[in-house]
């Protein structure tokens, strides 16, 4: 049962990273057709993570109330509909409503996925559970070009990968009894005590403050995702507004940034558990400071940029899941539960505001501008992070 559960639980992670880099390799093609300005992307992009910030921040109580099986079927069917939605909308205002229960799935489907893993399965898995949410979301892109350059449309594109939603949606379904609570069936290295981790009650954001160290984790994590999200939804017309190249073809080539991401975090599972979480942060900052670099250089040529984005996501890789899995370390196990949702938050909040930003600077300034405004955020969670780990000795 523990092994097939695993296996449930990486599955609707493909599903939670299938979505997530359709809008971003799909946007050059879509706003001409839409006949909306280039930054609108950063519009449907705000919808999207403003509704996982809601659902974050319910997500708990949700899964005290329905468990975390049900919760997860039932947000991956939401994302389902809303990307089915998606395909069939023939006007940005359409796609902006859709927009509303795409991330309310999302949100939720996160948060309790990360929570489950975190309460009851070692670091390594953390690692390939975001793992297998690169694999999703470097499909997602290749699905898209391969559409475009056939001829079929964005709206194809969506559709394919609304129909891989939905099969996802019936095998979690079918899955829920597995999804009981395990207090004598473990994974061979955890704590005894790890399931047994969560507080009674739920801490207010007031009180989640006042935890030493605890801003920090939240810029930290604030920071990277907004950087995350940002190279992921604009690489693609970076590449076609600024190194000229074909629309299909950049949609192909975006995903190398989620390739990166997904081959990284398999490799980090097998080293996760040595090398220790603070190290790994350390390791993945300081490659994306040098994929970032790559993309900064200077020359109009596709070669640097590419293989910079690939950089940039192999550096990604240990960031996030070593950042949750350090929680309970730098916390307490019993405030973990509490300071991971509020991280989901706060990376939401992010993803929402920054990619936006970064498309109204784009439109005034120039889509050159994208490496700068990456190296911002990777400044930033570099300094806040050391601040932590200077506070936690």
């Amino acid at each position: 049962m523990y092994s097939l559960l695993l296996a449930v639980i990486y599955l609707a992670f493909i599903s939670l990273g299938l979505p997530d880099a359709l809008l971003g390799s799909g946007w050059p093609t879509m706003y001409t057709q839409l006949q909306v300005p280039f930054s609108y992307a950063g519009i449907i992009s705000m919808i999207i993570s403003a509704g996982t910030i809601v659902s974050s921040f319910f997500s708990d109580r949700l899964t005290r109330k329905f468990g975390a099986g049900l919760v997860t079927a039932v947000s991956v069917l939401l994302t389902a509909g809303a990307l089915f939605g998606f395909s069939v909308s023939g006007s940005f205002y359409l796609l902006c409503i859709m927009a509303i229960p795409y991330g309310l799935g999302a949100g939720a489907v996160d948060a309790a996925l990360n929570n489950y893993v975190a309460l009851h399965y070692s670091s390594r898995h953390m690692s390939w559970l975001h793992c297998f949410w690169g694999v999703g979301a470097a499909a997602s892109p290749y699905i898209m070009g391969f559409c475009l350059g056939k001829g079929l449309g964005w709206n194809r594109g969506y559709f394919s990968v609304s129909m891989i939603q939905i099969v996802i949606t019936a095998i979690l379904f079918i899955s829920l009894p597995l999804w009981k609570p395990r207090t004598d069936e473990k994974e061979e290295g955890t704590e005894p005590e790890r399931a047994e981790a969560a507080p009674s009650k739920a801490l207010s954001l007031r009180e989640i403050l006042r935890i030493k160290g605890a801003p920090y984790i939240l810029i930290t994590f604030f920071a990277y995702s907004a950087m995350e999200t940002t190279t992921g939804l604009w690489a693609s017309s970076y590449l076609v507004q600024y190194l000229l190249m074909e629309p299909e073809r950049a949609a192909k080539f975006a995903s190398f940034f989620y390739l990166g991401i997904t081959v990284g975090r398999f490799l980090c599972g097998f080293v996760a558990d040595k090398m220790g979480d603070k190290a790994l942060i350390r390791l993945g900052s300081g490659i994306v400071g040098a994929g970032i670099l790559l993309v900064l250089l200077p020359f109009q040529v596709t070669t640097p940029a590419l293989l910079g984005l690939v950089v940039i996501g192999f550096g990604c890789a240990p960031i996030y899941p070593a950042i949750i899995h350090s929680t309970p370390f730098y916390f307490g196990k019993e405030n973990s539960q509490a300071l991971i949702g509020i991280q989901m938050a706060c990376a939401y909040i992010g993803s929402t505001f920054m990619p936006p930003l970064f498309g109204t600077l784009a439109t005034g300034i120039g889509i050159w501008l994208y490496p700068v405004f990456l190296l911002v955020f990777e400044v930033l969670m570099v300094l806040t992070s050391e601040k932590l780990n200077r506070i936690k000795k």
